[in-house]
């Protein structure tokens, strides 16, 4: 059996040497004078001289900035710090800055259950978005409003962005098998101008047509103006009537788009300042109002250029693909990938449909290099018994990040054992919040099961003990300790700071608390270990969920399984576990004392739950992560409505077991009393 920590891949020296990492090392060192003989040894660097190393990524991608910065960094201070004060650059201009020698080189490769796989090139991605970009100021959209997207995960949705961005206007994405209350939830806080919608969708086979949705959701925004039409599910339908107090002009994006090419050089961007809003990003919203996250144009674009370049190691060679949403930042980072002239493929639809292995027939025939997917993807082949590497070509492949949720060593050794042999098996960690990653990879650096290989560059990331004591190869709380360009700007409708603050930097004054359980090693490899705030504390020892699952789910007949822990009145817990089986399995007391040995022998004595109970789903957010915190509210007395949001499921009746479980269970009732 795979154990954790167990190594598992070294690079090939020619591998190491010719990546992105290697090349800023030797320009370091012909440029800077700055010798740097591993990667702990730049990340030191670049959380020390943090204003050297950003200023350094500045002049190495020679970002393009219409005035110079005044510093790179005004003081070191986790809010409010300004990042290249002066300076006044365009995102989207960097994502096309390349298409006059790129020519027909691919920019996007995109497929659904829809549309066929095509492609679209870097000269064809600039013409469109230069007259979307147009076409956007001509109905008086001007920097600074809001455009929002109602749309699938299709090539109009990316020009849709890039051209909302290209002329300083603040871009929104929520993905369309959001709710109406869900998306209106968000929408409604940042007052849009114009709306990018679509009249449905297809997921595993199934329509789903949204043009009620969008009626709705036009209704309850009264500042929309415009809504751009795209007949996505059915073509030749024509555009909806819409009501409401001021009922938005509907406009065909067919129409939109009917209009002269605009020449590369007629057109102009948006050169905004260090601190005009690039995007508002969402948090998941399993609880409460959203958090309208806001980022700027110049912490996002020198995050991405570190990100794309040195983590995800892309190059104009590459293609990225990663299964996601539009509702989620992992769309917007797939996107990114254009900043090194890499393709982004895209793909709308179920991640098995028709057939499971669908994304590694798209990924052979993109010739995608770096591919991207969660763990509970990995497992899901694993449990259909595929093995890609014998059905496809997938000799261009170099990378596989897995994200979204903690990866185990049973998902790094199926894929070497599956995809490929020699492959840089990457799990990376971060968040919306900032829109990039904590920790993550290296190409110079070996892959150990399990493990993510490093803190990234410019990430000052530390394990912290409650007390604020440092702590290697311990598991803490996951804070960073100096500024970096992708902090939010702000959150919007929070003119004085108090919920950003709330939401990072309440526990550890002046130091950002991600909310994750993280251990370092003292090589500096790091593991997440779920949520804190999900994570069971049951009597002063703080367990991560994601140790109970690796046992859990190895485990004859368990298919999944959560766990939770409630506290009770006099210093007690109550941890029930569920779990949900394979069909032909019953939870009787003979399976119960396997997954208790289990846990007992894997983890410790401390990890076995009080009661086990068999579940016929466990319940996952939209982006694929179990819904912990909400069961753990239900479980503690909180009403559902303010537990979780429906909307914000991958499988909205699933909630309903804990609803019931929350009212009958005599098991924690002091739990429920105690929370009232």
């Amino acid at each position: 059996m795979i154990q954790e920590g167990q190594l598992l891949w070294t690079p090939r020296p020619e591998f190491a040497e010719t990546s992105n990492v290697a090349r800023f090392q030797r320009w370091l060192r012909e440029h800077r004078g700055l010798q740097f003989d591993d990667y702990q040894a730049l990340w030191r660097w670049s959380v020390t001289e943090i204003e050297a190393f950003w200023g350094a990524l500045w002049d190495y991608f020679e970002v393009d900035s219409k005035t110079p910065y005044k510093a790179v960094l005004d003081r070191r201070v986790m809010r409010g710090a300004k990042w290249f004060e002066g300076s006044r650059v365009n995102y989207a201009q960097h994502l096309l800055r390349h298409e006059a020698e790129a020519g027909d080189r691919t920019a996007l490769h995109h497929l659904s259950e829809l549309r066929p796989l095509a492609r679209m090139s870097v000269a064809e991605l600039g013409a469109q978005v230069r007259v979307l970009a147009t076409q956007l100021r001509a109905m008086g959209v001007e920097p600074g409003d809001r455009v929002v997207s109602y749309m699938p995960n299709v090539a109009e949705t990316a020009v849709a962005m890039m051209a909302t961005i290209a002329i300083g206007a603040v871009w929104s994405s929520a993905a369309p098998e959001f709710g109406t209350k869900t998306v209106v939830d968000r929408f409604s806080q940042i007052e849009p101008k114009v709306l990018f919608a679509a009249d449905g969708y297809r997921f595993g086979g199934k329509d789903f047509e949204r043009t009620e949705e969008v009626r709705g959701i036009a209704a309850a925004l009264p500042s929309l103006q415009r809504v751009v039409w795209l007949p996505y599910l059915k073509p030749d339908a024509p555009p909806p009537e819409l009501a409401g107090p001021v009922a938005p002009e509907v406009i065909p994006w067919q129409t939109v788009m009917d209009h002269p090419p605009v020449a590369r050089e007629a057109f102009e961007y948006a050169y905004v300042p260090y601190d005009h809003p690039l995007w508002v990003l969402f948090s998941s919203g399993t609880t409460g109002l959203p958090k309208a996250i806001v980022h700027s144009h110049v912490g996002a674009l020198i995050e991405h250029l570190k990100l794309t370049h040195f983590h995800f190691g892309l190059s104009d060679h590459s293609a990225m693909f990663f299964y996601s949403t539009t509702g989620w930042v992992m769309w917007n980072l797939v996107l990114s990938a254009l900043l090194t002239g890499a393709a982004a493929v895209l793909y709308d639809g179920s991640p098995v449909h028709p057939q499971p292995d669908l994304l590694w027939k798209l990924a052979a025939d993109t010739g995608t290099t770096f591919f991207g997917a969660s763990p509970t993807f990995v497992q899901m082949m694993e449990k259909a018994g595929l093995k890609p590497a014998e059905q496809y070509d997938l000799s261009k492949l170099e990378a596989i990040m897995v994200g979204g949720s903690p990866s185990t060593p049973e998902t790094f050794a199926w894929l070497y054992d599956s995809v490929k042999s020699d492959l840089w098996v990457t799990s990376q960690s971060g968040g919306t919040e900032i829109a990039s990653g904590f920790v993550g990879a290296s190409p110079t650096l070996p892959v150990h099961a399990g493990e993510i290989q490093a803190r990234m560059l410019g990430m000052d990331v530390h394990a912290w003990s409650d007390d604020g004591q440092e702590l290697v190869d311990e598991v803490g709380e996951l804070v960073v300790l100096q500024p970096f360009p992708s902090m939010p700007l702000y959150f919007w409708n929070d003119a004085e700071g108090r919920r950003y603050h709330e939401s990072y930097f309440d526990v550890f004054p002046g130091v950002w608390r991600h909310g994750d359980f993280i251990k370092i090693n003292e090589r500096g490899g790091c593991y997440i270990y779920g949520r804190s705030d999900s994570t069971l504390n049951r009597y002063g020892v703080r367990i991560g969920t994601a140790e109970i699952y690796r046992a859990v789910e190895q485990v004859e007949g368990v298919a999944d399984s959560l766990a939770v822990c409630c506290e009770l009145p006099g210093g007690k817990f109550f941890m029930p576990l569920f779990v949900k089986l394979k069909d032909g399995y019953t939870l009787d007391d003979a399976m119960v004392g396997a997954i208790n040995r289990k846990l007992r022998e894997d983890c410790s004595p401390r990890h076995v739950p009080d009661r086990t109970y068999a579940v016929e789903q466990i319940p996952y957010t939209l982006t694929g992560k179990k819904m912990e915190v909400p069961v753990r509210k239900l479980l503690m007395g909180w009403p559902l409505e303010k537990a979780a949001s429906r909307d914000a499921m991958m499988n909205p009746q699933s909630i309903d077991y804990y609803v019931e479980f929350a009212l009958a269970c005599p098991d924690y009732e002091r739990g429920r009393s105690h929370a009232a």
